[in-house]
Order: C-alpha cells, then structure tokens, then sequence
C-alpha cells in the first residue's frame, strides 16, 4: 500500500511503502531456530516390537557363519579370530571372496554399536552379502 507523500521540496520524494525485508529476516531465523530445537526436545518412546515366526532357510550346502558370543569372543566357522585380525582374516578367506556372502550370528546382549562396527568391518573385506541369523521366538512355537 503506497501513500504518496508529496514532494518535500528538494525534488526527492518520501517513501511511506512498508519495508518487509527485515519481518522475512526475522521469521527465517525463527524457523530456522524451530527445526533445530524441535528434534531436541522430543522425548524417546518405549516400543513394543512385534514377534514373527519366519520360516527356516533351506540350504543344500552349509552357509559360512560368523559368530559373535556374549563374551565378544568372534567365531568364522569354528575358530576363534581376535578382533583385531577379523578384517585380515575375512579378506584372505577364499570362500568370503568367492561367495561374497556371510551371515551374522550375534548374541541378543551385544551393544548394537559393537554388532555394526563388526557389519562395517566384514563389508570393508569385501562381503556383498550379509545376513543375520535369529533364533525362533521360543513363545511363537507353542501351538
């Protein structure tokens, strides 16, 4: 909305529009503001996870396990690997790089961060494939 002021005498004429710039400027840095805290203050919620029956794999031949215990002890097959020299020993294994498959046996009281570190290690040795291996929910089995 424009309002013509006049001439003020010296050939200039005074502008009276109504500069929103700086109200753009503010609520930008508002909203800005809003999607950084938002995500923060949210509180995290207990879920229930859903329990399924899956049905076993069929497989003519044996499929080569990598096994971690409560204990972090690490398993590939039946030796014990130490942890340090799991990436080594997955590269060098003739069979990871000829399948380039693996599956993943982990105990259930493992911290998630130690299960996906030992992830990123088997796919640095060269693994495209991985699977994980569960146990039956022994409460789904009743009839």
């Amino acid at each position: 909305m424009a309002f013509s002021g006049g001439d003020t005498g010296s050939g200039r004429r005074q502008m009276t529009d109504i500069n929103v710039t700086p109200l753009v400027d503010v609520m930008l840095v508002l909203l800005i503001i809003f999607m950084v805290t938002a995500p923060l203050i949210q509180s995290g919620v207990k879920v229930d996870l859903p329990r399924a029956q899956a049905q076993q794999m069929e497989h003519a031949e044996e499929k080569l396990v990598l096994k971690v215990t409560r204990d972090r002890k690490i398993f590939l097959g039946d030796v014990q690997i130490p942890p340090d020299q799991l990436e080594t020993k997955l590269a060098s294994n003739a069979r990871v790089q000829k399948d380039k498959e693996l599956y993943l046996h982990a105990d259930r009281s493992l911290p998630y961060g130690q299960v996906v570190e030992i992830m990123a290690v088997a796919r640095r040795a060269g693994v495209e494939s991985l699977g994980m291996i569960t146990d039956p929910d022994r409460e789904l089995r009743r009839p």
